[in-house]
């Protein structure tokens, strides 16, 4: 199992409380975790700790906790939150693999590799599941934030699968897939960490707002790292881009070119014949890098992060928002 910390975009605050505070809740959400994901029949068990197991960043619960900062964090329901948010990730990993056909996950085979897509699909609706008897216990608002979020993570993978209309702006219909798929749980967290904790309710809105813009640009960021060279994570560049994935610096190529760009154009009909043979994704990659749409990309990533810092300047000055401010910060700052 790979150990789990703090999410790395927190590692410049400089509060040692505070982190201290924030490293305890979330080892006692991982031992809740693994107990939320345990069952008596032996297949499910095994296939719904499969993700838990191979770790990964637990950004939303870590928001949850942070959030709860805000107001008094040292009570069940905070956790409980915590493990609602990541549980509901994790079932959407799962139907995101076999949707994808992705062969691994945080570094292991993904399940439907292992056990077929039927018992990976079935293993996502029991995590759902889970997620729900979980929050059951966390009131009636929380139940209502957990299933209109739920409704927005189908529909953002709905719209992400069936494209924009004709009359559509492909950019804007991009976009808010990304608030829907990724931005509106982490969302979520961070309005269930006040909700929760007791903090003064005209944060609700800020941290949703701020929530939802963080997970816009964290989505955005992505898809500049897939056209950058290589980095620490190993991830092999280009991937989305050989799989005709749509992310923003195509899109915005696909924009350029009708507006005359000559080289947009050309770019484009490199990237439409296909790119299975390496040297064709590699020239791609190179002249995408060097095309002013991957600049372009960034700054646009960027502009939702800075929104989200925006969003939070109602908040108290201290150690929990300058904590907020640096997560968005880091989040475009980051190479895998």
């Amino acid at each position: 199992m790979s150990p789990i910390s703090l999410p790395r975009q927190l590692k410049k605050v400089s509060d040692r409380a505070l982190l201290k505070s924030l490293e305890a809740g979330l080892e006692i959400v991982e031992e809740n975790l693994k107990q939320a994901t345990s069952h008596a029949d032996k297949i499910a068990g095994a296939s719904a700790r499969h993700l838990v197991d191979a770790g990964g960043k637990r950004v939303r619960p870590t928001l949850v906790l942070l959030s709860a900062q805000l107001g008094d964090a040292k009570n069940q329901d905070i956790i409980d939150a915590a493990v609602v948010v990541e549980l509901t990730h994790l079932a959407t990993l799962y139907h995101d693999d076999v949707m994808d056909d992705a062969p691994t996950r945080r570094g292991v085979p993904t399940a439907q590799m292992i056990w077929g897509n039927s018992i990976a699909i079935l293993t996502g609706d029991l995590l759902f599941a889970r997620a729900s008897q979980v929050g059951s216990r966390l009131g009636e608002e929380s139940l209502i934030l957990q299933a209109d979020t739920f409704e927005r993570l189908c529909l953002g993978q709905l719209h992400e699968t069936i494209g924009p209309n004709e009359s559509e702006d492909p950019i804007a219909h991009y976009i808010q897939v990304m608030a829907d798929k990724t931005g509106s749980l982490i969302a979520a967290a961070a309005r269930l960490g006040i909700m929760l904790s007791g903090a003064p309710r005209e944060y609700l809105e800020p941290m949703g707002a701020y929530g939802e813009k963080v997970g816009v640009a964290f989505q955005l960021i992505d898809d500049v790292i897939d056209i950058s060279a290589a980095g620490p994570s190993g991830k092999t560049p280009g991937t989305d881009l050989r799989a005709g994935v749509p992310t923003l610096p195509v899109l915005l190529l696909r924009k350029a070119a009708a507006a005359g760009d000559t080289e947009a154009v050309s770019l484009l009909a490199l990237i439409d014949g296909g790119l299975e043979d390496d040297a064709r994704l590699q020239e791609a990659l190179v002249r995408l890098r060097n095309h002013p749409v991957a600049e372009q990309a960034y700054l646009e990533a960027k502009r939702w992060a800075d929104d989200a810092v925006a969003s939070i300047s109602v908040l108290p000055d201290g150690p929990v928002k300058n904590a907020l401010a640096l997560f968005a910060q880091a989040v475009v700052d980051r190479n895998n």
